[in-house]
């Protein structure tokens, strides 16, 4: 039984630059074997056959097969093609220049299940002034959306190498070194100052504690009795 492998495509249009008035097309069908391909490009007609499949693999090997006609006319000298372990890559040279898009790739309307457009490479007819790198060196790569060549490797962020180390706060620079040699306790007697704390010969107020405080208190209750 033939079954029909999926048809990918996409499409460039100028009409001054013949480069870049082309068909992206990719029979995208794994394991194809060479040597049963049968593939025809003619001025308005493509043709695909080929078995496909891997019994090393667990893929059953199949015949696989499309026919249809081209929307418009192509250059099948100008076009190349190139066959790989996933694929098989058409490059197809459109003969007129135009700057309006084909609008499907069959010449007849066709509602088909296996040709599909390959957004991957597609750009929208209004965007083409952008994509401006070589097509064929373009489809020859596939690295990326066409005209891009695939975006440059960015290699990585630059290492921030850590934050430098703070090395700790060191401590407070030490109060040792006063300016003459003062001594601070001294300094702190000096300016009433002092904590209060034990053994201080000052209180609060920086003065000295008089124990011979004039103020008696009230007289004992006897001396306070009036006498007879």
């Amino acid at each position: 039984m033939t079954v029909h492998p999926e048809i990918l495509w996409a499409q460039r249009s100028s009409e001054s630059d013949e480069k870049k008035n082309i068909l992206y097309v990719t029979v995208n069908l794994p394991d194809i074997k060479p040597e049963t391909l049968e593939y025809e490009l003619t001025a308005s007609h493509i043709s695909f056959k080929a078995k496909a499949g891997d019994a090393s693999k667990g893929i059953e090997e199949k015949d696989y097969e499309f026919s249809f006609d081209l929307f418009g006319d192509v250059v099948p000298d100008e076009s190349s093609k190139s066959l790989t372990s996933r694929s098989l890559k058409l490059l197809i040279r459109k003969k007129d220049k135009k700057a309006e898009y084909w609008p499907r790739i069959t010449k007849e309307k066709l509602r088909t299940q296996f040709i599909k457009t390959d957004f991957s490479k597609w750009v929208d007819e209004d965007e083409q002034e952008g994509d401006a790198a070589p097509v064929d060196e373009d489809f020859d790569g596939m690295g990326g959306m066409p005209g891009m060549g695939g975006m440059p490797g960015m290699g990585g962020m630059p290492g921030m190498g850590g934050m430098p180390g703070m090395g700790g706060m060191g401590g407070m620079p030490g109060m040792g070194g006063m300016p003459g040699g003062m001594d601070l306790e001294a300094m702190l007697k000096s300016m009433g100052g002092g904590a209060g704390g034990p053994g201080d010969e000052a209180g609060p107020s920086g003065l000295e504690a008089d124990d011979d405080s004039d103020d008696d208190g009230p007289p004992p209750l006897e001396d306070a009795e009036p006498k007879a």
